[in-house]
């Protein structure tokens, strides 16, 4: 890879993402609750500046780019993020407003405020312990913030959804470490052997989307990218930090991740990208998704995880993705925020916009790709 490209590249997408601004969200008073899942337009999710999971995912991405870069460039940015959101006041305790406790947890020591920030850290990881709705088996119900109700919360009763593993799972392992609370890496490990068991498919090495307890099927059946993508670069940071696992179950993790590795790239467009809807070629290819598959290959094949093929496939990804930064640093063709569909017209119809998780997951990409 170019490395001066990676370089400028890794530039504009950072500005980009850190003046992505806020949401209009009279907007969202505007649109059903079927509309905005129709189409993934929800004001919320637009921006930098809510307290949600597109943002947390944003707040990852340049904690990775900082500490790639050895040193506390975006502290400053960190704190008056938090402090904004603080005054105004937090949203409603779900798997989604999770997302940006995993990089606070990770800071909160470098930052002014830090007991406040141990508390609320504390807080969070107790109530996913304690408070969450829990489905059969234990496992997380992927609870979401209510559209035009940032107080308020869709249960989706009964649901696991791949994309709880990062978005609350991971944060929940690493409070445990730096908290020294066992019970909590204990529990984020049972909820990825939980999430394996009811989304992983044995034929193709793929996740589905999601599993319905009440219905007791996997929706429409379908292998999202960005869902699969949540898995591909959240296993190798889960398996990063877990290093007290069991060798057997170790293992069963690692096997489990090469044989998804697999899927994927027999899945690659010859663009370089993948589909939105992984193994449907009809479908649009989608680049927030294809950046986290990039990012977690390399980090797999780095890890010894994987083989040398898997870099090939990666790099060509991530030359597929610097094609889809505009000037200005915009990451293009970033699929909207995606709700659990019956059927692949309904990952099809979900809009491309810029997202503070694509311009983050482009970042995570290409600082692996810089090695």
């Amino acid at each position: 890879m170019n490395r001066q490209l990676l370089l400028d590249t890794i530039g504009r997408v950072t500005d980009r993402l850190m003046n992505l601004g806020g949401a209009n969200y009279e907007e969202d008073k505007k649109i059903s609750q079927a509309e905005a899942v129709r189409t993934g337009n929800v004001a919320r999710d637009a921006g930098i500046e809510e307290w949600d999971w597109p943002q947390g995912v944003g707040l990852y991405g340049l904690k990775m780019l900082q500490d790639a870069q050895g040193d506390g460039r975006y502290l400053d940015f960190f704190e008056n993020w938090l402090r904004r959101n603080l005054e105004i006041g937090l949203p409603s305790r779900n798997v989604n407003t999770t997302a940006p406790f995993l990089t606070l947890v990770q800071i909160m020591d470098q930052l002014p405020e830090k007991e406040e920030y141990r508390q609320l850290c504390r807080e969070r990881a107790e109530w996913l312990m304690d408070g969450l709705a829990r489905t059969k088996d234990g496992g997380f119900q992927h609870v979401t913030t209510a559209i035009g109700d940032r107080n308020g919360v869709i249960l989706n009763e009964g649901q696991l959804w791949a994309d709880t593993l990062f978005m609350a799972v991971l944060f929940l392992q690493k409070a445990g470490r730096v908290f020294s609370n066992q019970a909590w890496r204990e529990e984020a490990l049972h909820q990825v052997l939980v999430h394996i068991k009811y989304l992983f498919d044995k034929n193709t090495g793929l996740l589905y989307h999601g599993y319905s307890f009440p219905r007791g099927d996997n929706f429409g059946g379908i292998f999202w990218c960005r869902g699969d993508s949540w898995f591909t670069l959240g296993m190798t940071l889960f398996l990063e930090e877990a290093t007290e696992l069991q060798p057997g179950v170790r293992q069963y993790l690692i096997d489990t991740f090469q044989a998804h590795a697999e899927g994927l790239r027999r899945n690659q467009a010859p663009s370089g990208l993948f589909h939105t809807i992984l193994n449907d070629p009809t479908s649009y290819e989608e680049v927030s998704g294809s950046a986290a598959i990039a990012a977690g290959m390399l980090r797999g094949v780095r890890a010894g995880f994987l083989g040398e093929e898997y870099r090939v496939c990666a790099e060509k990804a991530i030359q597929a993705i610097i094609d889809n930064v505009a000037e200005d640093g915009t990451v293009q063709n970033v699929s909207a925020g995606t709700a659990m569909g019956m059927n692949p017209e309904h990952y099809k119809g979900i809009a491309c916009r810029p997202m503070a998780y694509g311009q983050a997951l482009t970042l995570i990409a290409l600082c692996e790709a810089l090695g």
